[in-house]
């Protein structure tokens, strides 16, 4: 009875040692980035990105963590290790790809500027003009490569929102940010009033890449096959669409 004792209770170690040490996927996301991402009043983050992750984590059957890391050094703190994966709407270039390694696309979304209602955007409209965008983004490099050549000055900001409040007071004359994000952001609430979307439609491949993907280690084949896995899991039950359909009135994949 002795040994059986202690062998049972070697089992229950084991079991409850197996739920304590369960297996754990820390995702990162942008703090300040709505719909897609944002820290709600407890200090979770909550959105598209951060709804994503937990559809995939449990896809994947582990424990789901969500951290929040300022844009401009999320790569850095992705290869130092201080999380697994990066889910910030974080579109697949090439450039990005010489750091980290991608998933399939998870979704795609043009980048807009916003500005006053009623502004005719033409290649003479950027000269002098002040534009708003988020520190290492996508959108940044383009308006640099194309725009300030034009005579326009960017004005970088650790968070998308923050620009907006610069173009309702008159310091910046346009935010160029995801369209989503201009959106529900700012142009469908009370301070967009009197702003829209401006100009085109920016989607050239060179700079917005294949759409948004989830970023991991350079080498990290074998999580990157389990997020990819799990991705077209939630896509064929239904998961995707139903996390899609809470914060978006179009198709976004």
């Amino acid at each position: 009875m002795k040994k059986h004792g202690l062998f049972l209770a070697g089992v229950l170690a084991l079991a409850v040692g197996g739920t304590a040490h369960a297996e754990t996927l820390r995702f990162a996301t942008d703090a300040s980035y709505p719909p897609f991402s944002k820290q709600g009043p407890d200090g979770k983050m909550v959105g598209f990105d951060p709804e994503i992750a937990h559809a995939l984590c449990a896809a994947m059957k582990v424990t789901c963590e969500v951290v929040p890391q300022d844009f401009d050094g999320i790569i850095p703190a992705l290869n130092a290790k201080k999380f697994d994966a990066i889910i910030a709407s974080m579109n697949i270039t090439d450039e990005r790809k010489k750091a980290v390694d991608f998933s399939d696309r998870y979704y795609n979304m043009p980048s807009r500027l916003v500005a006053k209602a009623g502004a005719q955007v033409n290649d003479a409209w950027f000269k002098g003009k002040k534009i708003g965008v988020l520190r290492s983004s996508i959108q940044e490099k383009y308006a640099r490569d194309h725009w300030v050549k034009r005579g326009a000055k960017l004005v970088a900001y650790g968070k998308a929102p923050e620009s907006f409040l610069d173009l309702k007071a008159g310091r910046v004359d346009a935010s160029f940010v995801d369209a989503a994000v201009g959106e529900s952001d700012f142009i469908k609430t009370p301070n967009g009033k009197g702003y829209a979307f401006a100009g085109p439609v920016y989607t050239d491949a060179k700079y917005f890449g294949e759409g948004a993907g989830i970023a991991v280690r350079k080498g990290d084949k074998a999580r990157l096959a389990r997020i990819n896995a799990a991705l077209k899991q939630i896509r064929a039950d239904g998961s995707y669409d139903k996390i899609q359909k809470k914060y978006f009135s179009f198709d976004i994949k």
